[in-house]
Order: C-alpha cells, then structure tokens, then sequence
C-alpha cells in the first residue's frame, strides 16, 4: 500500500467528523435561526441537532447520491425501444385511446 493511499484512509475518520460536525451545526443554526419565529418552537442544542439529522437519515434514507434511480435508465425506456415500428404504434394507438375522452366524438352525445 502506498504512503499516499495509507495518509487518505487516515484521513476519512477526521472527514467525517468534520462533515458531521459542519452537518449538526448547520441544522442547529437553521432551526434556531427560523423556527422558533415561525412555529413558535424552543430553540435546540448541537446534540439535539445531530439527533435530528440522524432521524432524517433513518426516515428519508440517504442525503447524497448513491443508491436508488436506475442503472441505464427506466426500465419502461428501454421496453420502449426494444418494440418494432408496428409495435410502437400499437402501443401508442392503445395509449391515445386509454386518455382520449370517450365521448367527445360521439353524435348522440348532446
């Protein structure tokens, strides 16, 4: 392994103590900067705060990229493309005739 790979992992600990500590303190600012005039809410500490981001983690799942979305698209794009010309006009026939008003084109309709 080399000296600057093993001076990166070194690394990560004290960058995620920093993120978690920038994290906490923006939520704790925020809340005590707007809620409290808004909702009439109390004001709350740098641990309630970090409290607080770790239930949105566990709630909403993940803050930054990653995970979720699609690998090469929706599955419905490539369905799409894979149909023949006779296919995809079919479909889109059947798609036109699902959303159209039914009895917009009917005479006996008043």
């Amino acid at each position: 392994m080399s000296p600057k790979r093993k001076r990166f992992l070194f690394a990560i600990p004290f960058f995620i103590a920093a993120a978690l500590f920038i994290f906490g303190m923006v939520v704790m600012l925020l809340w005590n900067a707007i809620l409290p005039d808004v909702l009439g809410v109390r004001t709350i500490t740098y641990w309630q705060a970090l409290g607080l981001l770790a239930l949105c983690k566990i709630l909403f799942g993940s803050f930054g990229p990653g995970r979720g979305g699609y690998r090469g698209g929706p599955p419905w794009k490539k369905k799409l493309m894979d149909m023949t010309p006779e296919e995809r006009e079919r479909f889109k026939h059947e798609w036109q005739q699902r959303w159209t008003d039914p009895g917009k084109d009917d005479p006996n309709k008043s």
